[in-house]
């Protein structure tokens, strides 16, 4: 029975129509919005947004939209709590997270080799504030309570970090939601590209549907 559920939430994922879709782009855009207005915060630099790209697709695909194969990610995975349950995860290709770090502790361009203490505390910190932002938009769209745990950062192959943060699932269906997006900070003439991943449980998935099938 736990199969067919599987198969008919998988099924509902792929037959949403371009309405319900348009309606979680929407909250992908409010999303962003949010999260820009928080680095702008962050940076003391004012920092403008892409329209955000959204993917719905099955894990085994996503991690080709994170990265090259051979470049490494900064992911900052949290979970999900209160009205629903999965994974949120931040993820920037190794190269932008550089970039980032400088910027987050203002630090000279191509300063930074690598993800030290301090700059893994800024990504961390910065990462755990932009979820948060698009975790208050999904909230406001569905009118679920999210929470976040405390995240923590890894620094690894995109498919190692997807991989790890489906473990607990189990069985249940493989679903991402990935949104791509591009923060442009104007006085650094600096573009930031980000990727901001969903990974609900099988009951939250199914909630969601259930609400975007009403947009």
């Amino acid at each position: 029975f736990r199969a067919f559920s599987e198969e008919v939430v998988l099924f509902e994922v792929r037959s949403l129509n371009p309405v319900q879709l348009d309606a979680l782009r929407e909250v992908a855009n409010m999303g962003a919005g949010h999260a820009a207005t928080a680095l702008s915060a962050m940076t003391s630099e004012r920092i403008m947004i892409t329209v955000p790209r959204l993917t719905i697709a099955p894990l085994e695909e996503v991690p080709s939209h994170l990265s090259a194969p051979e470049e490494p990610v900064a992911a900052v995975l949290m979970n999900i709590l209160g009205d629903a349950r999965g994974r949120a995860l931040l993820v920037f290709p190794h190269g932008t997270a550089l970039r980032l770090a400088e910027i987050l502790t203002h630090k000279a361009a191509g300063s930074c080799t690598e993800l030290l203490a301090l700059e893994r505390s800024a990504i961390t910190e910065a990462a755990n504030i932009l979820a948060g932002a698009y975790v208050t938009a999904l909230g406001d769209f569905t009118g679920l309570r999210f929470l976040l745990s405390p995240p923590s950062l890894a620094v690894d192959m995109a498919q190692a970090v997807l991989t790890t943060a489906y473990a607990q699932f189990g069985s249940d269906p493989e679903c991402v939601f990935c949104i791509e997006t591009e923060f442009c900070m104007e006085e650094a003439r600096d573009r930031v590209r980000g990727h901001f991943l969903l990974l609900p449980d099988l009951a939250s998935l199914e909630t969601i549907l259930r609400i975007a099938r009403l947009s």
